[in-house]
C-alpha cells in the first residue's frame, strides 16, 4: 500500500465521520456512505499483499532467479515496510480515538 492508499482510507474515515455528524439517526449504509469495516479490511489486504509480494521477490532473488534484481527487491521491501508502518499509525489513531470516546462523560 502506498501513501495514496492510506490517504484514501483516511479520507473515507473523514467522510464517514462527516456523514455521521450530519445525519446521526441514519446509518452510513443507508446514507450511501462508505462501509468503514470494508475500507479497513481492504487496506489490511493491500498491506498483506505488498508484504507477500516483497517476500516472494526476496526469496526469488536469494534463490538465484535471473528475473529478480537487487534494486527491485530492495524497493519492494521498503514499500512493504512503509505500508506496514502507515497501517500501524492508522491503528494507533483508531485506538486513540476509541480511548477518547470511552473517556467522554455522558
Amino acid at each position: 500500500m502506498d501513501s495514496a492508499g492510506i490517504n484514501q482510507v483516511l479520507n473515507e474515515m473523514r467522510s464517514v465521520a462527516q456523514a455521521a455528524a450530519a445525519k446521526p439517526t441514519q446509518a452510513p449504509s443507508e446514507a450511501g456512505g462508505v462501509d468503514f469495516g470494508q475500507a479497513l479490511q481492504s487496506a489490511l489486504e493491500q498491506v498483506s499483499a505488498a508484504q507477500k509480494d516483497a517476500q516472494q521477490m526476496a526469496q526469488g532473488f536469494s534463490s538465484g532467479d535471473p528475473n529478480a534484481n537487487l534494486q527491485d527487491v530492495m524497493v519492494n521491501l521498503q514499500k512493504a515496510n512503509l505500508s506496514f508502518q502507515q497501517m500501524v499509525q492508522v491503528r494507533n489513531r483508531l485506538v486513540s480515538a476509541y480511548q477518547d470516546i470511552m473517556n467522554m462523560q455522558v
